[in-house]
């Protein structure tokens, strides 16, 4: 090789490259934290290009020093390529999110990447949009006969008695308005009722119950029963929610909020992440703790 040559693959595994290169990485990286859109930003062609420059460097350097280098140093090294290479998969997947009403499908989702809305591989169905509030304080109405008999405040979870009858509070909908009962005589369960009118009680019950007023309800937990539909039949169900989605053939859809329209429809708040290179990134930082670990363990027992 001419000197020239010899000088040129100096400088490029030299430990100058090195450090001007991480600078420069560590440098581009910062804006992306104060960014609302971060997945967007450390996708973009420009951040992707740093990271394979530095992972090309690094193999270089790695290969020009491989005899010289510790087994836990080359442990390092590889779970960092690993690790880097892994980033640059992840840079090729996308985020996608749509609304769907309970009950109701879409194929057509929005693609952050392209900002715009694309068709998606299969239908997404919200089959059903599960919730759970925090206990709040209801006003309750009770009518004997048709005529005003108490008013009494409960919460989710109470009981009273109601001259023979012992009724408990089973749940409240601050959606729907509608509060549920589970109707008792002796240790017997007789029935069920809510302040809505719907009971499976038997016709001489004489008490009624209508909701006076209540607090504003905060969720504790919701989640959604998903289906995805090919040419209209279900290939695949699941439950999806905040920290716990549905996977799918390397997709990940989340449940991210769920609402009311003005009309009080229910709707559901769906993400769809594509992430490639995600079990190649908890790899090569599994490759690179267990490196770390090694060269401490060698330098502490020198």
């Amino acid at each position: 090789m001419l000197p020239s040559g010899r000088k040129v693959i100096e400088w490029l595994s030299s430990t100058q490259l090195s450090i001007i290169l991480f600078g420069l990485l560590a440098s581009a990286a910062i804006p992306g934290t104060l960014l609302k859109s971060q997945r967007e930003y450390y996708s973009h062609p420009f951040f992707q290009l740093l990271i394979i420059i530095f992972a090309l460097h690094l193999a270089l350097c790695t290969f020009k020093r491989f005899k010289l280098l510790a087994k836990s140093t080359l442990v390092v090294h590889s779970g960092v390529l690993i690790t880097l290479a892994g980033a640059v998969m992840t840079g090729t997947g996308y985020v996608a999110t749509i609304n769907i009403y309970e009950g109701e499908s879409s194929k057509t989702v929005y693609r952050w990447d392209l900002k715009q809305d694309t068709p998606f591989s299969h239908e997404i169905r919200v089959k059903k949009i599960n919730k759970e509030f925090h206990p709040v304080s209801l006003q309750i109405g009770i009518m004997k006969l048709d005529k005003k008999h108490d008013l009494k405040t409960l919460k989710s979870g109470d009981s009273f008695m109601l001259e023979a009858y012992s009724v408990k509070v089973d749940s409240f909908d601050p959606w729907k308005e509608v509060a549920s009962f589970t109707i008792s005589k002796g240790a017997e369960v007789i029935g069920n009722t809510d302040t809505s009118g719907v009971s499976n009680l038997a016709p001489d019950f004489p008490f009624s119950f209508k909701l006076v007023a209540f607090k504003d309800a905060v969720i504790k937990r919701f989640w959604v029963d998903l289906e995805l539909l090919e040419n209209g039949h279900m290939i695949q169900s699941g439950v999806t929610e905040i920290n716990a989605p549905f996977s799918w053939r390397g997709l990940d859809i989340f449940n991210t909020s769920i609402s009311l329209d003005p009309e009080k429809r229910p709707y559901a708040g769906i993400q769809i992440v594509r992430d490639p290179g995600k079990y190649v990134v908890y790899t090569g930082m599994f490759i690179l703790s267990v490196g770390t670990i090694a060269a401490w363990y060698r330098r502490f027992k020198r």
